[in-house]
């Protein structure tokens, strides 16, 4: 019995240092990965390809926005008159005909021009994903990173935060192409 128990032991013992060794060369490995970690909304909101973005949209869409802004004005100023209701009933009753037509005029205008901004901010998005992915790859290697983790996650350390690196990055070919594109 006591020999049984010294062979299973002797025969355990080897499997047992070999299954330390192995977790022991798994931990070492797992502490050689590097990890980083990119907060995209920060991206997002300042890149200065997403700037330049916003600002070409803005652009695009002033002159919708000034008339709907406009048409708000008139229409507050319609309803101060009704307020005072100092004309005809005629009169008060088609100036409250034309306060509800222009009021649904520019509510719809309205959630038209969002629909379409909403549309174009994310084909903006769209378009430069591609240019965000590549600074990413580009840095991740530089700096030997094995992993590269966005937003959203549930929690990254600070000390995982690469995002600086990549708006630097996305800072860098931006002035470049602003030279490419400004001597053409």
């Amino acid at each position: 019995m006591a020999t049984m128990r010294r062979c299973a032991r002797d025969k355990l013992c080897p499997l047992f240092v070999v299954l330390v060794c192995m977790a022991t060369g798994a931990i070492a490995q797992a502490q050689e990965v590097r990890i980083g970690y990119v907060d995209m909304k920060r991206v997002l909101d300042n890149a200065p390809q997403v700037v330049a973005g916003r600002a070409v949209l803005d652009q695009e869409f002033r002159a919708r926005n000034d008339a709907i802004a406009l048409d708000e004005s008139r229409l507050s100023l319609m309803e101060s008159q009704l307020a005072q209701a100092d004309m005809t009933s005629d009169n008060y009753r088609s100036l409250e005909r034309e306060a509800l037509e222009l009021r649904r005029n520019v509510e719809r205008r309205k959630e038209d021009l969002r629909d379409e901004l909403s549309f174009r901010r994310t084909e903006e998005v769209q378009r430069l994903e591609e240019q965000i992915n590549l600074a990413v790859q580009e840095i991740a290697e530089r700096n030997g990173y094995d992993l590269i983790i966005s937003s959203p996650v549930v929690y990254a350390s600070s000390d995982l935060d690469i995002t600086e690196l990549i708006l630097e990055q996305l800072e860098a070919e931006f002035a470049a192409d602003q030279l490419e594109f400004g001597s053409n």
